[in-house]
């Protein structure tokens, strides 16, 4: 690397357009000094534009860590110049194309790296939850709006290109406020339902009986869904306005289906809906909105298939409704209930 090429990459460092009009003369006087020095500046001003991907204000912040880097080597050690150090070291090792191109690497490298830590780190976080029985609605700083069913619990964080909120358990309602620069995704257990601007319910309840996957339902818009760890892009399912699908706990995902007649979130009205569902698993359900005191041993009784809507906090009125549908009856002890088989006629 020649004295010339040296000089050419420290004024780059320094950034031209920046300087006071005292720097300006000197890099103006060294421009006219030698017609290599222009050949210099047009070298790394071609290696430079590489860097023309990066937004103006991590190019900015590129500029400002290598002036801070710059500064605190010249403070401490003997050589006074990092790449002054660093040009003879490779230098001997490479010589000077390598060099240029092994510089620029190392340039490009460390500031997107710090580019990119930068445009990672969250700017909102929350995380917001329910107890049984319990319903809410949160609005984020978007504008995008979440309403919480019982025993439910979201974790959101915003960063500048992107919004995340994760689904540990239970089941919300998501109402996103488009945004095409910063997607938003919902993670819950194996899979991830990517969209820019929806209504749209998730449930990932992994302890109830026979809902150990996610069901994923759409009101408005579009959204995808895949497997969150999955490499084939093919294994990816669009869902629109009307549709739902389902995966189990491992994320194999099930046939698209049309979203019940009771839509897709009853529990937002305060009622629970089974179709063809076991009497164990309708139980279950029961159970995520507070003690039932409901039980059922017989295991011919449990699988007796339910099919209707239910308020979750009248269980009196399913009390009474439920030997009209099925062929049981209840027994009350204490203060547990037993669903037991009706005897035959």
């Amino acid at each position: 690397m020649t004295a010339a090429d040296h000089i050419a990459l420290q004024w780059f460092v320094r950034g031209v357009g920046t300087l006071d009009p005292e720097d300006r003369r000197a890099f103006d006087d060294w421009w006219a000094a030698d017609p290599s020095h222009a050949a210099a500046w047009a070298r790394w001003a071609e290696d430079w534009s590489q860097l023309d991907a990066l937004p103006a204000e991590g190019l900015q912040h590129l500029r400002h860590r290598l002036a801070q880097d710059k500064a605190r080597a010249a403070a401490h050690r003997p050589w006074g110049s990092p790449l002054r150090f660093l040009t003879g070291r490779l230098h001997r090792a490479w010589g000077r194309p390598t060099f240029a191109l092994a510089s620029l690497c190392l340039v490009v490298a460390s500031g997107w790296l710090g580019w990119s830590h930068w445009q990672q780190q969250p700017v909102f976080v929350q995380t917001v939850a329910t107890g049984f029985g319990q319903q809410s609605e949160v609005q984020l700083p978007d504008g995008s709006t979440l309403r919480l069913d019982t025993h439910t619990r979201l974790d959101v964080t915003f960063r500048r290109q992107r919004r995340e909120v994760i689904l540990p358990e239970g089941q919300a309602l998501f109402r996103v406020q488009g945004d095409t620069a910063r997607p938003f995704d919902v993670v819950a257990g194996p899979l991830r339902i990517t969209v820019v601007g929806t209504r749209f319910s998730v449930r990932h309840t992994p302890g109830v009986p026979g809902e150990e996957g996610v069901r994923i339902a759409v009101e408005e818009g579009r959204v995808r869904v895949a497997r969150s760890n999955a490499a084939d892009p093919t294994a990816v399912v669009e869902l629109t306005a009307g549709q739902q699908v389902s995966s189990n706990a491992a994320g194999v995902l099930g046939p698209v289906a049309a979203v019940a007649p009771a839509g897709i979130a009853p529990w937002r009205d305060g009622r629970v809906s089974f179709d063809d569902t076991p009497l164990s698993q309708a139980l279950a359900e029961f159970e995520r909105y507070g003690a039932s005191r409901l039980v059922v041993r017989d295991a011919s009784v449990a699988a007796l298939r339910l099919t209707g809507t239910f308020d979750p906090r009248r269980l009196d009125n399913f009390m009474r409704a439920l030997p009209k549908v099925l062929p049981v009856q209840l027994r009350t002890q204490g203060d547990t209930t037993e669903i037991i088989a009706a005897p035959l006629p």
